[in-house]
Formats: structure tokens, sequence, C-alpha cells
């Protein structure tokens, strides 16, 4: 898999005409998820079939997800639809297979058992798994124990919450790509003031961009202080 470039953001609204980014052009390396993007960058020399890749909402897992997903010609499928089909239905031609929310297998008897049947098939075929999870393997409370020895040889590795390097960087480019005009003062006001999660960045830009519509303003400092103030923004 060819190195990740450092870019300017990660997904980007899907409304008023915009699309999902989630090529690998469209995502930013950083100190929150350099790790995970050196372990995908090594696919598909993964001795173990497959890799854990976990972390909060909001965190890029998705993005990353989809990144990889392109260049290996995996199949995505949330954990819930795994006791729904068998593995062959569920994989068609493709030999590689994301499954997201895996954590959410933990506890239930009938998606442990899928999994573990999942996890099986794509071995005996060559292929490859990766998973994604709010949290890592050993909080999932995996129930039975084939599977549990099964998802431990897998590495695991996190995807941090972004830092204000990064939350910067996807501010300035959703702005842009809403050909919303915003000074260096204006991102400096936002970053240290709202959550660090790309979608609380999507949200905060697209209600701006809507704001600045209605009222015919540029996003300025006052701008932010009269659109935000009675939500606690100071």
């Amino acid at each position: 898999m060819p190195a990740l470039k450092s870019g300017q953001s990660a997904q980007l609204p899907l409304d008023l005409g915009h699309r999902t980014a989630l090529g690998r052009e469209d995502f930013l390396v950083a100190p929150s998820n350099q790790s995970a993007v050196a372990w995908l960058d090594r696919w598909p020399d993964w001795t173990s079939g497959g890799l854990v890749v976990h972390g909060p909402a909001g965190c890029g897992k998705t993005h990353l997800a989809h990144v990889w997903q392109k260049v290996s010609g995996a199949v995505l499928l949330d954990a819930s639809a795994l006791a729904d089909h068998d593995p062959p239905d569920l994989l068609g031609a493709h030999k590689t297979a994301i499954i997201e929310n895996a954590e959410g297998v933990g506890g239930d008897n009938d998606l442990e058992r899928a999994l573990f049947h999942f996890f099986n098939f794509i071995r005996e075929n060559g292929g490859t798994l990766l998973l994604t999870a709010l949290t890592a393997p050993k909080s999932w409370q995996v129930g039975l124990a084939d599977l549990s020895s099964r998802i431990a040889i897998l590495p695991s590795v996190s995807v941090g919450t972004p830092d204000d390097t990064l939350i910067e960087a996807v501010l300035v480019k959703l702005c842009a790509d809403r050909q919303l005009i915003v000074g260096p003062e204006v991102i400096a006001y936002l970053v240290p003031r709202m959550e660090r999660s790309f979608a609380a960045a999507r949200s905060l830009v697209e209600r701006l961009d809507r704001a600045a519509l209605a009222s015919g303003r540029r996003v300025t400092v006052p701008f932010l202080k009269e659109t935000l103030g009675n939500e606690g923004w100071e």
C-alpha cells in the first residue's frame, strides 16, 4: 500500500452539494493517527492476517477504513450484519473485509459466533480482516473463548482525539470547500473552544456557513460571538 500523504482534511459534509472526501489525498497524517496509518501502509504484509483500529467517535477511523478499502478492495460491513448472512454471501468475490463497530459483538452470542466463523472463513481463503471499534479489544467482553483468542492475535492500534494542529487544518479545509472565507483569527478563536472531533468541526462549519449566507455577513470573530454567544462561547 503506497504511503498515505499529508493532506488537508478528513470527511466533508454530505449535504448542500458536498461529498465525503475519503481519498488518500484528503487525509492529513498527524501524531494522533500516524501509528494507524503506518500499520495500514504495511498491508498486505500483515503476518497475523488482520488489524484492529480503535479510537473515539469522530477521530477518523472510518476515513482510514475507506482509504484502506480503496487499496485492498475490501467489503465494508457493520458488525451488526454478520449474524444475518453466511460469510460467502457477505464477501462475494472479495477476500478482504472491514468490520466496523466490532466492539458491538461482545455479549451477543449470535454475533460472537458469526464473527468467529467470518474470521475463520477469511483466514482459510487467504484474506485479510480490518476491525474498527471505539475501544481496545480487551474491553469488548467477548464470551466466546475461540473468538477471544482469534482477536487476541491481531495487532491493535489506536487513533487519538485530533490535536489543535489537526483541528485547525480540518477547519481551514472545510471552510475552503464551502468557499467560506475566514481569517486566521477566526480559526484561533474556534479551536480552543470546540469539541475535538471531525464530526464537531463539520457541524460547526456547516452552521457558520448557513448563518453567514442568511445574514449576508463575513465570518469574523464578532460574528462568531453573536452567532454562538448564547451557547457559552465567549
